[in-house]
């Protein structure tokens, strides 16, 4: 049994994690059932402003969810568990599955022992707990931490961690020819409403790349669609699932600006993965994961002042082969290191490993 928060397909966090091997483990003989907290329609709820007396109906549906759970936990061989059970403080279920007869499966890849609260609940953000992924740690027999920054904040509280990376599937990921013939040079971002913030201390860099070079460059903000940036006169769009491929390929630069604390220290990098991941040019922060996927200047770049990002950003506008070049690199990184292809005998020998080891 899968525990997740978010329904099938909606998070790329649940995407790039777990959802991408499920085929591949019910090729190797293993089922799964998937308990998700919120629907869509909760979605819209939860992380809006106010809405308090919807959200505390949505409080005790996760509940009744859970509980259910609860009572069903003994067919199961093995339970993971997605970041937590709940969306509040309590570990209350993560110890009954710990003393279930089945093995349990932690996975995160955030520093989410760090507060942190979506702008729709700022409000109730007394109601959280980050102290408790320690104790959820420490109930679990398997670790998968999504890298070395967060496997060694695990290893505190668990021996048995293992780092798997977030991965791209790229046999899916491949890019399509959507970008318009326009001659301009498309330099995009992909995020969320909640990460947008990361994307504005771009802006200074990006106001100098378009003073220098007009309407030879455009810009492209997915992931908020009411998000409109008046330095760069660009209106963000929505992130979709069923389009994020056609989307991220209309782009010839992908940024992925980071602020350098401990909350993006365990950040996975899944941005600058997804540009390379289709052949685009990755410009990242050299923060966190970000130092352990790129080599600077061979398959993306990691500038660390503001000169530094208008000189490289400047360098790939300029230079159609240079962006190949990057790009091809890139790709070939993902393939290699981090794709779905290259962890799933991994991810099957971890799942193998505790089956063998309860009985």
């Amino acid at each position: 049994m899968i525990i997740c928060p978010h329904r099938v397909n909606r998070s790329p966090g649940q995407r790039y994690r777990y959802e991408q091997y499920i085929p591949f483990l019910q090729q190797n003989g293993y089922q799964f059932e998937i308990s998700n907290l919120l629907n869509e329609k909760d979605d819209r709820n939860f992380y809006s402003n106010g809405n308090y007396f919807k959200k505390f109906l949505i409080y005790l549906k996760t509940w009744r969810i859970r509980i259910k759970d609860w009572r069903r936990m003994n067919k199961y061989d093995i339970i993971f568990i997605y970041r937590d059970a709940l969306i509040t403080g309590s570990t209350f279920f993560e110890k009954r599955f710990s003393r279930s007869k089945a093995k349990t499966i932690y996975d995160f890849d955030d520093a989410i022992w760090l507060q942190a609260v979506s702008a729709g609940n700022k409000r109730l953000a007394f109601l959280k707990n980050p102290a408790k992924t320690s104790k959820i740690i420490g109930l679990c027999d398997l670790i998968f931490a999504g890298n070395q920054f967060l496997a060694r904040y695990a290893l505190q509280f668990n021996n048995n961690v293992v780092v798997i990376p977030s991965t791209i599937d790229t046999d899916m990921y491949v890019r399509k020819d959507t970008k318009e013939d326009t001659g301009k040079v498309c330099i995009g971002w992909t995020g969320s409403p909640t990460t947008v913030r990361h994307f504005i201390t771009a802006i200074p860099v990006l106001k100098k790349i378009k003073e220098k070079f007009g309407d030879k460059v455009e810009f492209k903000i997915i992931g908020d669609k009411n998000y409109y940036c008046t330095e760069l006169d660009t209106q963000g769009e929505a992130w979709a699932a069923a389009t994020e491929v056609e989307d991220l390929s209309r782009l010839d630069i992908g940024i992925m600006p980071l602020p350098d604390d401990e909350w993006e220290k365990g950040k996975c990098g899944m941005k600058g993965l997804q540009y390379m991941g289709l052949g685009i040019p990755a410009v990242m922060s050299p923060v966190g994961a970000n130092l352990e996927i790129i080599q600077d200047g061979i398959n993306g770049y990691l500038p660390r002042t503001e000169d530094e990002w208008v000189e490289r950003l400047s360098m790939l506008v300029e230079d159609k082969m240079l962006r190949e070049q990057i790009g091809d690199a890139g790709r070939q990184t993902v393939v290699e290191r981090y794709s779905t292809n290259a962890w799933r005998e991994k991810y099957l020998e971890c799942f193998n490993g505790l089956i063998k080891h309860g009985n």
